[in-house]
This record gives structure tokens, C-alpha cells and sequence, in this order.
């Protein structure tokens, strides 16, 4: 290891922690308002500084350019069709889950239909982030951080040892945050790394191609969109691991679950100050996901270029960011990446330890037990998942078809069958209990017999979509045949302020046509006609922007006006 590298890694860790400190010293976080929901005071440049944070780690930093260096620029789907979704958190699901005040997605399952399916969804969470994601997170901030700094040479360890010893150190960064500062910590945490991440993100790209041009910015682009353009092409085929028509079927509805109904992600929308702040700050994260492909894809692409041996492809970043960057800016890079692997660690961690003990806790095992109590029983269920993750992290080194498709395989088992419970359940409200468990055993049982039992050679994706439209007509015929004696309502809990962002539908519009715009813009290297539809895309965004803006600048005006009326009228 270099000691530039540590030098500026220890700098910046530091430098993250003590403002982190400096920031919670005189907060509430032992309470469980403070605690779990940051006392729901979160503001919009906060929610989305600590969603793309949550978001963004070594699993896509690591997994998605691992897979744009074997099949191109096709699987920016994974993250640019979050934008659609993300229009759904700010206008579908998170005016209703503010509405109930409720501090996780179960607790809407519980008042939506009973007890029971909340308590099978807890489970179901709780098991696929200890056994299936946080595992995966950890090895993959493991490897990459082993790949940086060399920690198995320079300690004459194994490779296998290293990733052992830094999964733990990880594991053991994580749970400071998460365990003991809770909600805020992690906030105030992910505004910081998440300028860091931002900046050494785009680094990376830019420092390849500059490789690329043998130091010239210029021909490093030139190179990339001339030798294999195919590379480029957004539009992904049947034998590719995001086929186009996968990623607007099952895709939509994986990244449904995630930004709308997983609990590790929407916590942060449900501590937001009002819904206007939390719908800004979801729409915000979706401009910010057009940033994806360049941090995410174009480095696989890159080293692809670069590096010809590679033993994975999951090698494709950290190879990269080891030889393009400046040796300094390797260890801040090293500070980002362990700064972004904690982010989405301890997000889930806390978002684990909030559904075990409002949840299984409150609701089976101490049905008066005090905030304290849950604050206190939350920590420690925190701290047994997290060891949980750390033994089972070194053993993903030989997961199958790349980490990040074999992760989201995983996380299909459970994802789509909550997903619609929790859509049939906002505008179906005679549809009975039963009618949710039946779609959950279903959607489960369907997905596992058509992807890992029936030899089809069909896309996991669409086998999503196929038990989507499956649980559907299940519940909606459960619903004809036994609906429920009174139809739900959306009672107005007033825990916060309920007055919606005004430009959030016009804002969306500017947002989809944006993404339209990405895809139409680098399907043109796959040889279709589509510069016109860029073109007008890219136009309908930039007049949205220009709408937003002056419509800022028309409220302020208006709210300045007003200030000097009051000062008048005291005179």
C-alpha cells in the first residue's frame, strides 16, 4: 500500500466521521421517532443525497461494469429505468404512506389487511437482507477495497483470508453508524460520501478515457464511439443479460419494489419533513440516476477497451481505478467506495432492526414494550444481522452468472409478490386478506418452479412479469368471490404536512423525457433511426428545466413581496 493512499483515505474517512459527530451531538437518537425516522425532520437535498447513497455501492460499481464489460452499455437499464419508478414513489405510494404516518411498509400491510401478512412480509424481508444482500455488499466492498490497496499482499494473506478480514472491518464500520446513530447518522454520513462518490465517480471515466487517448480526453471519446460503437448501444438483444423488452416488463416492477416498496429505501422518503419535501427529494434522485451510466457502465466499457485478461469480470472496476487514477486520489476514491458500501450496509441494517422491532417485537414477543425498549432491542437485532452478513459474505466469491444478476435472481423470489399486494391493496379496497396471502405463497412458489425447477429458457424478468400478471387475476377473483365486509380508507394520521410539491407532475414529465432521451441518444449505435426522438426529448427536458426555474424565481419574488406587505402593515 502506498502511503499517499492511506494518507488521503484515512483523511477523508475522518473527515466524514467527526462532521458526522459534530452534527449529532446535541440530536435525539435515542428515542424512537429519532432513532428509526430521524424525528422525520429530512429535507429534499438530504432524502436524495441518502437514497442515491443507499443506492450506489460496490455491488453496481462492482457488478454492473463487471457486466457492461462483457455485454455493453445495454444493462444501464438496471439503473436509468429507476427514473419511472422513482415518478411512482413521489406520486403514487408516498402521498398514501405519509397520509398513514406509518414508519415501515408493513405497518401499511397490517392496517391494509391483517397482522398475519404483516409478520410473513417482516420475515421475508429480514431474511433476504441477512442471508442475500448485505452478504453481497459486503463481499463486493471486500474485493474492491482489497483490489485497491493490495491488503492480501502487503499482509501475506490469501486472497480469501483478505476478503475475510475487510468484510469484517466493514461489517464493524457499519454498525457504528447504523446501530448507534441511527436514521440521522446515516444522513448527514450520505450527504458527505455522497459528494465524494459524485466526484470520484466521474473521475474514473474521465481518467479512462483519457487512458484510452493516450492522455487526450478527446481521442479517449473518439476511440470508444468508433472501435466496437456496438458497445454503446442501449438497446439490449435476447442473448443479452437486459434484453429491451425485459427492462420495461419485469425490470419496472423489480425497480417498483426497490425504490417504492423496500423498506431499506423508502425509510428514507418516510422521515422526510412534508410530502412536498419528500416528493422533491425522490424526483431529485431520478434526475441524479441519469448520472448512472457514466459512473456505473462506461467504466465496464472503458476497461473493457483497456484490459483483454481480466480472470472476472467483476475485476473490471477495481482494475481500472487502480491504474488510471492518481495514486492520491486512489486512497480518496478507496475513502468514497468504503464510504458508499457503509451507506447501503448500514441503511438496511437500520431498516432490518426498525421492521424487527416495530414489527416482530412490538407486535408478538412485547406487545407494551416502551420506545425505549424498542430502541434498545432494535440495536441489538442490528448487531446479531450484521454478524449474520459478515459470515456469509466470503462465501459469494463464487456466485454464478456475475453478482449483480445473481443478486437480483435472488431478490426476485420475494420482491414482485409484495410489490402487488401493495399496488392491489392502494386501488382495490375490497380485496381481502387472503386474497395477499394467496398471491405471496403463489409468487413465490411460481418464481422458484419457473426460474430454478422448469428448465425454460426464458429471462428471469419475464418470469417476474408472468407471476405480476398471475398474482393479479388471483387476487382480483379472491376479491369478486370474497370481498371484504368494509372497503379501506386512507385516514389522514397528520404527521406531517400534507400540501404536494406543485410541479411535481409537470417536473416527472421533464424527468421521463430525459430518460427517453438517454436510451434514444446511445440506441443509435446499435444502427436505429432514432435522432429525432432524442432531439425532442432532450428539448422537452430542457423546457421543463426552464419552466421550474422560473417558477422558483416567481415564488421568491412573490415570497419577498409578502415579507415586505407584513413589514408595511406593522409600520
Amino acid at each position: 500500500m502506498n502511503i499517499q493512499q492511506i494518507v488521503s483515505f484515512i483523511a477523508f474517512t475522518l473527515l466524514v466521521a467527526a462532521i458526522t459527530w459534530w452534527k449529532l451531538r446535541k440530536v435525539d437518537t435515542g428515542s424512537q421517532q429519532g432513532y428509526f425516522l430521524a424525528g422525520r425532520s429530512l429535507k429534499a437535498p438530504v432524502i436524495a443525497a441518502s437514497l442515491m447513497l443507499t443506492n450506489l455501492s460496490t455491488e453496481q460499481l462492482v457488478g454492473l461494469s463487471g457486466q457492461a464489460y462483457k455485454s455493453g452499455m445495454s444493462v444501464m437499464g438496471w439503473e436509468v429505468t429507476s427514473a419511472v419508478t422513482l415518478i411512482f414513489l413521489a406520486l403514487i405510494f408516498l402521498p398514501r404512506y405519509l397520509q398513514r404516518g406509518i414508519a415501515t411498509i408493513p405497518d401499511f400491510l397490517e392496517e391494509r389487511y391483517d397482522r398475519t401478512t404483516r409478520i410473513i412480509i417482516d420475515f421475508c424481508f429480514l431474511i433476504a437482507t441477512g442471508i442475500c444482500f448485505l452478504p453481497i455488499v459486503l463481499y463486493s466492498g471486500a474485493l474492491a477495497l482489497n483490489s485497491l490497496f493490495h491488503v492480501g499482499e502487503s499482509l501475506g494473506l490469501t486472497q480469501g483470508a483478505a476478503i475475510w478480514l475487510l468484510t469484517i472491518l466493514l461489517g464493524l464500520a457499519g454498525i457504528l453508524y447504523a446501530v448507534v446513530g441511527g436514521m440521522r447518522a446515516m444522513a448527514i454520513a450520505d450527504s458527505i460520501n455522497g459528494i465524494g462518490l459524485v466526484i470520484g465517480g466521474l473521475m474514473v471515466p474521465v481518467f479512462g478515457l483519457m487512458a484510452m487517448g493516450n492522455g487526450s480526453f478527446i481521442q479517449g471519446i473518439e476511440r470508444i464511439t468508433t472501435i466496437h460503437p456496438e458497445k454503446l448501444n442501449s438497446i439490449g438483444g435476447s442473448s443479452d443479460p437486459l434484453p429491451i423488452g425485459a427492462a420495461f416488463t419485469g425490470l419496472i416492477l423489480v425497480n417498483t419494489f426497490y425504490w417504492c416498496t423496500n423498506q431499506g429505501i423508502v425509510q428514507r422518503t418516510l422521515a422526510s419533513r412534508s410530502l412536498a419535501e419528500g416528493q422533491k427529494g425522490a424526483l431529485l434522485t431520478a434526475v441524479l440516476k441519469m448520472l448512472d451510466p457514466l459512473i456505473l457502465v462506461l467504466p465496464g466499457l472503458i476497461a473493457f477497451h483497456l484490459y483483454q485478461d481480466l480472470p472476472s469480470a467483476d475485476m473490471a472496476y477495481p482494475a481500472l481505478v487502480k491504474k488510471v487514477l492518481p495514486l492520491p486520489l486512489v486512497g480518496f476514491f478507496g475513502a468514497v467506495l468504503f464510504g458508499a458500501v457503509i451507506s447501503t450496509f448500514n441503511g438496511f441494517l437500520n431498516s432490518a432492526s426498525t421492521l424487527f422491532s416495530m414489527g416482530i417485537y412490538r407486535r408478538i414477543l412485547n406487545q407494551n414494550a416502551t420506545s425505549e425498549q424498542l430502541v434498545s432491542v432494535g440495536r441489538r437485532f442490528g448487531l446479531a444481522i450484521a454478524v449474520v452478513s459478515v459470515l456469509v459474505a466470503p462465501w459469494i466469491a463464487n456466485a454464478p452468472d456475475g453478482l449483480y444478476s445473481w443478486m437480483k435472481q435472488l431478490n426476485g423470489i420475494y420482491n414482485v409478490p409484495l410489490v402487488t399486494i401493495i399496488i392491489m391493496g392502494f386501488f382495490f379496497p375490497r380485496i381481502p386478506a387472503l386474497a395477499a396471502k394467496v398471491a405471496l405463497f403463489l409468487g413465490i412458489c411460481s418464481y422458484l418452479i419457473i426460474n430454478y425447477l422448469v428448465q425454460f429458457d426464458l429471462h428471469f424478468l419475464y418470469v417476474l412479469a408472468c407471476t405480476f400478471c398471475i398474482n393479479v387475476v388471483v387476487m382480483l377473483f379472491i376479491g369478486w368471490l370474497k370481498p371484504r365486509e368494509t372497503p379501506f380508507r386512507f385516514n389522514d394520521a397528520f404527521a406531517v404536512d400534507m400540501n404536494p410539491w406543485k410541479n411535481a407532475k409537470i417536473a416527472s414529465a421533464g424527468i421521463f423525457a430525459a430518460m427517453v432521451g438517454v436510451y434514444a441518444g446511445l440506441a443509435q449505435y446499435g444502427g436505429y433511426h432514432t435522432r429525432w426522438l432524442t432531439l425532442l426529448s432532450y428539448g422537452v427536458a430542457a423546457a421543463v428545466i426552464v419552466y421550474l426555474l422560473f417558477s422558483a424565481w416567481r415564488d421568491r419574488q412573490a415570497s419577498s413581496a409578502l415579507i415586505e406587505n407584513r413589514i408595511k402593515e406593522k409600520l
